[in-house]
């Protein structure tokens, strides 16, 4: 099959996240298995241009902030003559309506998760409100094209917008269960509390902050993994609260070294009002760490409250502390939900999600439709 996947960033993009992962770890195990798979995104300054990764061929144009204004007329100059037959939209972002592209071949919208209201918690006031509004006419623009959502919560909010229920095919992310393995040598002696993520302001680590800074243990420590803008504010909150050395913020990790943040921690903690699924909840869990994290969308299904981990109200800064002195004060109970969550983890793989793609784009395709 010849795939086009038109997404807003492949993962060497500095801002690259979870749905870049997902992208490569999927079409490139595509790509391995013989399909032509391209993939149409931004760059950013001196990014070249033209570049292969995971056996993808990658087209840049434009930035972050201007690729929408690019990729139709790139995909009309360069790529629309070719014979594509599927064009997988990755839906994270600012929507690019690729169903309206002329001569576009079927459309495979995938969905990680839908800003809504959330997008005013992270963006200017203009940018945001083009984002609300971008979003509220999925329904009509991708009516009868076959979705793929990362998780059920997605699923259900695509229902709640207007797309027909059968329409949707769940597909879960994976893990790299060889990867991210547990080492119980590794585990602190001391607390460790950690974050892995992206530092924007959405992602709410300011909770995270002001429960640590709650806890009666202060030989704990909270590590913080990842970059992002809203870094400075972290910092500045840290400092407001008094924390000083027991936070560290450790920005950019390498994979190795987020496995070894992850076999180290005590336990992580994400509190998000909303994700497409919570992959760091799956890689900390195969680890053998538990999770603590806010009761939200999507994360509710990557997280097994009292088995896996923790979930509390999103928002209760009292909730989310108490939940993590029950862990901190427990070293039993971390081991057994490190353990139980080893378990759940070990059934996402991305081989398994790699053959439920393939197999959905193939019924999508113009020879499966």
């Amino acid at each position: 099959m010849n795939i086009l996947v038109v997404n807003w960033q492949d993962r060497e993009n500095p801002n690259s996240g979870g749905a870049e992962i997902h992208l490569h770890e999927i079409f490139g195990r595509l790509a391995a298995r013989g399909h032509r798979v391209t993939l149409l995104c931004g760059g950013w300054p001196g990014a070249p241009r033209r570049t292969v990764l995971d056996g993808i061929d990658v087209h840049r144009v434009g930035t972050r902030y201007t690729f929408q204004f690019h990729a139709r007329g790139y995909w009309r100059r360069v790529l629309a003559r070719r014979s594509d037959e599927v064009l997988v939209e990755d839906l994270n972002k600012i929507p690019l309506f690729t169903p309206r592209w002329t001569g576009a071949p079927p459309v495979v919208p995938l969905v990680h998760h839908l800003f809504g209201e959330i997008a005013f918690q992270e963006a200017p006031l203009p940018m945001a409100a083009l984002v609300w509004l971008a979003e509220r006419p999925l329904a009509r623009v991708y009516r009868g094209c076959a979705f793929q959502a990362v998780s059920r919560s997605t699923a259900d909010d695509l229902v709640r917008r207007g797309v027909a229920p059968d329409a949707i095919t769940v597909i879960h992310q994976g893990i790299d269960a060889e990867r991210f393995t547990p080492d119980r040598a590794s585990r602190a002696a001391e607390p460790v509390v950690a974050y892995v993520g992206r530092l924007k302001k959405y992602k709410r680590i300011d909770l995270v902050l002001r429960a640590f800074a709650e806890l009666p243990d202060h030989r704990a420590r909270l590590e913080i993994a990842g970059a992002g803008d809203g870094r400075p504010a972290l910092e500045r909150l840290a400092r407001s609260l008094d924390l000083g050395d027991r936070v560290q913020f450790l920005g950019f990790v390498s994979e190795a070294e987020k496995v070894a943040l992850l076999r180290r921690s005590w336990t992580v903690v994400l509190a998000s009002p909303k994700e497409g699924w919570g992959i760091t909840n799956l890689e900390a869990a195969a680890c053998g760490t538990p999770v603590v994290a806010s009761n939200s969308p999507g994360i509710r299904e990557s997280v097994r409250d009292g088995e896996t981990g923790l979930l509390v109200p999103h928002g209760d800064v009292t909730a989310l502390r108490d939940a993590i002195m029950r862990l901190l004060a427990s070293p039993r109970m971390v081991e057994e939900m490190g353990a139980a969550g080893r378990r759940f983890a070990e059934r996402f793989t991305w081989e398994r999600a790699t053959n439920e793609t393939e197999s959905h784009l193939t019924a999508a395709g113009p020879r499966g439709g």
